[in-house]
């Protein structure tokens, strides 16, 4: 596993790399990055199914080239890092299985969420340690 973090729009990396972010079990995605991936990349879907069940928390939803890591029940709560690993450790299975190997992240769970950076890089490096993924953080607000 290769991990490095850059200061770049994760919204303008290589049509090769998946994107991730977190989302609450609601699907609610009305602000943050949430915000930012349901219009860019048409998440209606996912708020539909979510209409009709809540997600499952520790969850990856893939939906195009998105995966959406389900850390909460809804999105006023907070998440725990024990649902963020779950959730990260689904996204790297379904990775594995369909041979994945680029990925690009925002700080996962540190914005709005308010979960501490290094603490969650810890969780992603042990995660993905015996893989061959290129995980790029990319750190940039737009200002």
């Amino acid at each position: 596993m290769q991990l490095r973090e850059e200061q770049k729009n994760l919204f303008s990396m290589p049509e090769e790399y998946y994107l991730a972010h977190c989302i609450s079990a609601d699907a609610k995605m009305g602000a943050g990055i949430a915000l930012e991936f349901r219009k860019k990349f048409q998440l209606d879907p996912l708020q539909v199914l979510a209409n009709i069940k809540l997600l499952e928390i520790g969850k990856c939803y893939p939906m195009g080239r998105t995966f959406n890591l389900v850390t909460k029940i809804r999105y006023w709560h907070k998440p725990t890092y024990s649902n963020l690993k779950e959730a990260i450790l689904s996204m790297k299975n379904y990775c594995l299985e369909r041979d994945l190997t680029y990925l690009a992240i925002p700080k996962l769970g540190c914005g709005l969420d308010r979960l501490k950076w290094q603490k969650v890089k810890g969780i992603i490096e042990e995660v993905f340690q015996d893989t061959q993924m290129e995980i790029v953080v990319c750190d940039w607000n737009g200002n």
